[in-house]
């Protein structure tokens, strides 16, 4: 699968795990991250897990009291972290916001605060962390059944994308492909359906996707679709269905229709399917962990994880 051997180093690390993923980047140097209301055991252990592991320096955004308490519940000790007092958690995400844009921090961590209220504030225009691109979510998934790490996008961010959102979802997807060690990712769009159909608006879009890379609109990856989700991971029934294609049954990255379809799609593989996730906003200026409020402390350390890949990526080639 791999062209380049830095590639590989850092795909078979993934693959191999969490633990194999923390050991790839240990040896460098930990980024500045402002992790936004962490007041639960939650989001503040995954806080501590990260910093133990060398992967960031946490500078906590919260109300002081509130952090401390919830520290001493959960028993953990932030003794030795920079914490950033404010009032209430929309104050923490503005000013989280504010100190990325400044670049005192190098990346943003969620933690017990909802999704808009912490977007919201990312996407302000005056804090200048907004590129060309759109914003959206990628699930870095692992599951035993499958022989490679793969892309879950977009099922956190984008509701009912368009086609031009979409060429930004792939778009994002690849940059983070490239960035875990997939040199050239393969891209499945997904539909219900194999084929085109005219009544099926995400079988056109796939069509348009695949037509974009043609054009030399979207680059750095293979793409395909409309594929159903059996024939995007399943070699067997991609044969089947007699789909000739270099990405059918061996994708790196899949590409959902919409968020609905991609949140219960990632939801079912970590819940029923044991999947291992990490979660990682793309297409702004710093690396943002997006995470559920009820993904454990592991996802969160893998996210942190990504994040300074990401922010290693982005000194050198800034999105």
């Amino acid at each position: 699968m791999m062209t380049h051997d830095t590639g590989q180093v850092a795909c078979t690390a993934t693959l191999r795990g969490i633990d194999s993923l923390i050991a790839h980047v240990r040896d460098k140097a930990p980024i500045r991250m402002a992790v936004v209301h962490p007041c639960d055991a939650l989001s503040l252990g995954g806080a501590v897990d990260a910093h133990a592991a060398g992967v960031i320096t946490p500078v906590l955004v919260a109300p002081a009291a509130r952090l401390r308490q919830a520290a001493a519940d959960a028993d953990l000790d932030i003794s030795g972290f920079d914490i950033v007092d404010v009032p209430h958690s929309h104050a923490a995400a503005a000013i989280a916001a504010q100190l990325a844009g400044k670049g005192e921090v190098q990346a943003l961590m969620k933690g017990s605060l909802h999704s808009d209220e912490y977007l919201g504030a990312i996407l302000a225009p005056e804090v200048g962390l907004r590129t060309e691109r759109r914003l959206s979510h990628c699930y870095v998934m692992q599951i035993a059944s499958y022989p490679r790490p793969f892309i879950i996008t977009d099922a956190a961010i984008n509701i009912a994308p368009t086609l031009e959102d979409k060429a930004d979802i792939v778009r994002n997807a690849i940059s983070l492909a490239h960035v875990i060690g997939v040199a050239e990712p393969r891209v499945a769009i997904l539909a219900a359906v194999e084929t085109v159909n005219p009544r099926m608006q995400a079988t056109l879009d796939a069509a348009a996707l695949c037509k974009m890379v043609d054009r030399r609109q979207i680059m750095g990856g293979l793409l395909d679709g409309p594929l159903a989700f059996d024939n995007a991971v399943s070699p067997q029934a991609a044969r089947v269905k007699n789909i000739h294609s270099p990405v059918a049954g061996r994708a790196d990255v899949l590409v959902v229709p919409d968020l609905q379809s991609g949140n219960m799609l990632a939801k079912q593989l970590e819940i029923l399917g044991g999947a291992e996730s990490a979660g990682i906003v793309m297409g702004a200026r710093v690396p943002i962990v997006l995470t559920s409020r009820s993904d454990s402390r592991m996802t969160r350390l893998a996210s942190c994880a990504i994040a300074l890949m990401l922010a290693e990526r982005y000194l050198l080639v800034p999105p």
